[in-house]
């Protein structure tokens, strides 16, 4: 395996621990995601759960062969791209849901971080013929 896979096999472990950490994160501390979920959306706690399973379905997939990794890699990138207007709404709240202004600020990057790194994953795995 040459240097190149080996980089983005490492990152795609990496966003997957990523994932499956967080995913878990919404059933050991469901609390914790309450104030992000907007108030107008019923079974707040059903939209925590059924998000950390989807963070863990996709954390997972993210680590089998090329056609499933890339379609887990899109669909984490639609998720953070779902979970994006929560983050910047965060930054501009009067009470930000994770707890301080200077938290949201610090989250927002992080949060095109994790964008960006699933767009190129999906893209590397899209062009290859290998697995990565």
């Amino acid at each position: 395996m040459n240097m190149k896979k080996l980089f983005w096999m490492v990152l795609r472990i990496v966003l997957a621990l990523f994932m499956v950490y967080g995913g878990i994160q919404h059933f050991v501390k469901p609390d914790f995601y309450i104030p992000f979920v907007p108030a107008f959306l019923p079974y707040t706690v059903a939209i925590i759960y059924a998000s950390g399973v989807v963070e863990i379905f996709l954390g997972i997939a993210l680590l089998f062969p090329r056609v499933y990794a890339k379609f887990a890699a899109l669909g984490i990138l639609l998720l953070m791209l779902l979970f994006l207007p929560i983050h910047l709404w965060d930054v501009f709240s009067a009470t930000p849901a994770i707890g301080s202004h200077t938290a949201a600020l610090i989250r927002l990057p992080f949060q095109f971080l994790f964008i960006a790194w699933a767009w190129k994953i999906h893209k590397v795995l899209s062009r290859t013929k290998k697995a990565v």
